[in-house]
């Protein structure tokens, strides 16, 4: 049968769609620089629980242990106005930026999620999930009947139409201005029909990679497994990698547990062990580099037979993935480290990996080289997942600014 006849259905591409956003009046519930939290990444455990002490802090729903309860106090807040639903559906511009330096621009909406079928795949992930978190994930979106952060999509942008719509858009006065850290977060609603159909038709790709948000994809798709309902869909974030080329940082290892010295002799055992006699320093591309105490190792040239004994049964892609060379050959491997909760911590700074385990007896940290972006494309193309915790695409979208709530009249 011939490809052109308009009786076969193709793929279809995912499609940004305008939606009545829920999203806070700063008339009641203060600034918003002090309601919205700041990505996942950088916000630690102690600081989030911290937020939710503030009344209206988007923490308060985003980190809640019994989500219907949390359903109940959102519920609260639309009622009393400190949310508000938009008046009419729109697309909104989201832009990220430190002093005059734009990091990140994008454009929030409602997604239709595409269902991957047979070699088809329009949303490529890029990394495993864990069942136990996707069904956390479910259970707090379902219970609170909302999505408080948007999936971060990363597309490589065709045409000009939406950059130049966007650039036009940000020229006007922004609907919601937020400052978290060093970082400001602007955004604008676009209403106008003729330009967010512009808008989402700039947008549109044969095939998105799911750069943040594996876990609450997941979630939809099990939500929405029926094939119809409100989690078919799910807020998303676009954005243009050649108009903003994304930050990819790598997740680093902290093992409280781990004595240095002891790591390094058994790492020694499965790899070529090298004393970094200035202590610790970032990792080249082709090793990892093992601190603690104030002194530091390389560790490169894994063993072949070692490294495919500990990665049987994995994607033979790993074997040149800092991640997996780390996680299946020394910490299972070599050292042994239990699969339990505390026994690895995982940070996205360096900086903050090395302090942790600066001082004797605080264990030990792995610090890994950051993957590139075209590397983490062509494995996704080829359907081979990363490890879990490999890499971070950033900047993320603080939380809070544009919520998607399921069953508002």
């Amino acid at each position: 049968m011939s490809t052109s006849d308009p009786t076969v259905s193709g793929p279809t591409p995912p499609r940004l769609r305008p939606f009545r956003a829920v999203r806070y009046d700063e008339d009641r519930a203060g600034d918003l620089s002090a309601l919205v939290a700041p990505p996942h990444d950088d916000l630690d455990p102690a600081h989030a629980r911290a937020q939710r002490v503030r009344p209206h802090h988007i923490a308060r729903l985003l980190y809640a242990a019994d989500p219907q309860a949390a359903a109940g106090q959102l519920q609260r807040w639309l009622r009393r106005g400190v949310l508000r639903r938009d008046e009419r559906p729109a697309l909104y511009v989201y832009q990220q930026q430190r002093g005059a330096r734009i990091l990140q621009r994008g454009v929030i909406g409602e997604l239709p999620i595409p269902r991957a079928r047979g070699t088809e795949r329009p949303l490529l992930p890029h990394e495993g999930v864990s069942a136990h978190v996707v069904r956390q994930r479910a259970a707090h979106m379902a219970g609170l009947r909302a999505q408080l952060e948007p999936l971060l999509l990363a597309y490589r942008g065709t045409r000009s139409t939406a950059t130049q719509i966007t650039h036009h858009i940000t020229r006007r006065t922004p609907t919601a201005v937020a400052r978290v850290g060093d970082t400001t977060h602007l955004m604008w609603a676009c209403h106008d029909e003729a330009e967010t159909a512009l808008l989402s038709a700039g947008v549109e790709t044969d095939q998105a990679l799911i750069a943040d948000g594996h876990h609450r994809h997941a979630a939809c798709l099990s939500l929405g497994a029926e094939g119809s309902g409100p989690w078919t869909s799910s807020l998303a974030l676009f954005v243009d990698t050649v108009a903003h080329p994304p930050r990819l940082s790598a997740i680093h290892r902290v093992l409280p547990g781990l004595d240095p010295e002891k790591a390094a002799s058994a790492a020694a055992e499965v790899a070529r062990v090298r004393r970094l006699p200035r202590g610790p320093r970032p990792p080249a591309l082709d090793e990892v580099v093992l601190v603690g105490g104030g002194r530091a190792w390389a560790v490169s040239d894994p063993d072949p037979g070692a490294l495919h004994d500990a990665l049987m049964g994995r994607p033979p892609q790993w074997a040149a993935l800092p991640s997996a060379v780390t996680d299946h050959l020394l910490l299972g491997a070599a050292w042994s480290v239990p699969e339990l909760p505390g026994a690895v911590r995982h940070l996205h700074d360096a900086d903050r990996a090395v302090a942790a385990v600066a001082a004797p007896g605080r264990g030990s940290a792995v610090l890994l080289p950051a993957l590139g972006e075209e590397q983490v494309r062509e494995l996704a193309r080829a359907g081979v997942l990363l490890p879990r915790k490999s890499t971070s695409f950033g900047p993320k979208p603080a939380i809070g600014l544009a919520l998607r709530v399921i069953g508002l009249s």
